[in-house]
């Protein structure tokens, strides 16, 4: 059910076409599709997304604009609605390794649909030659030093329960930013019980460590994997565990 502001129309069938856009949009911000503060996509991609003309996409966007929901600075427009808590941000960050020690590190993330990796696919259960959705992640130096990387492989089972997972496949360019930072809580609001495994392991010449993370679900079905890269001389990954009390 769409949720409404007080700008908002009675819910009938014969709204204009850019609140029902503008409604929609909301419901993936509340969702947290977008993150609060996160760019919104472009104005073409929201069109293509909603299947709508941009000069549509420009009036929702300037009725939750009204509303306080939306604010465009020259970066682009941004949610600003609050976002809703963690459920867990010490168990499991999406992607592993998307906190990096450097405080002044940039990040940036993209998602693509493509063909993954055959040990992706394989881990995943993928046909071969089936594209999914993958997900890039990159933090650097403020000199521009890479100091870690993370490719993020979803499962057909992630993209077919988990909505907000589903509805990035249309702006999967491969440019449009995309944190996804509550992938992991989409899935338990999908019902989905999480448990993860992390392999380390050494690259090349032992100057970087690879973090290899697989999840599944209670069924054991395989959600996504996630090969993460440190640069181990410039950056340091740090495990956190919260421990149940005695009883």
């Amino acid at each position: 059910m769409a949720r409404t502001t007080p700008l908002d129309p009675p819910q009938t069938d014969d709204r204009p076409l850019y609140w029902r856009v503008a409604s929609q949009l909301l419901d993936e911000l509340h969702d947290g599709t977008v993150p609060p503060g996160d760019r919104l996509p472009s104005e073409r991609h929201l069109a293509r997304h909603f299947g709508v003309s941009r000069e549509t996409v420009r009036q929702a966007l300037e009725v939750l604009r009204r509303g306080g929901l939306v604010a465009t600075d020259r970066r682009g427009s941004h949610a600003t609605l609050p976002g809703r808590p963690v459920e867990d941000p010490v168990s499991l960050t999406f992607p592993v390794g998307a906190r990096p020690a450097d405080p002044c590190a940039v990040d940036r993330a993209t998602v693509t649909w493509e063909k993954p990796s055959p040990e992706h696919a394989q881990a995943l259960g993928l046909a071969p030659h089936r594209p999914t959705l993958v997900h890039r992640y990159r933090s650097a130096a403020p000199d521009g030093h890479s100091l870690r990387t993370a490719v993020t492989t979803f499962s057909a089972v992630a993209l077919s329960e988990v909505a907000e997972l589903g509805r990035y496949r249309d702006r999967a360019d491969g440019a449009t930013p995309a944190q996804l930072r509550r992938a992991y809580d989409w899935m338990r609001k999908a019902g989905l019980t999480l448990h993860h495994r992390d392999s380390i392991t050494q690259v090349g010449d032992a100057s970087s460590v690879r973090v290899t993370r697989r999840v599944h679900d209670q069924y054991a079905r395989p959600l996504e994997i996630t090969d993460l890269v440190v640069d181990s001389e410039r950056d340091a990954l740090v495990y956190e565990f919260t421990l149940p009390a005695a009883g």
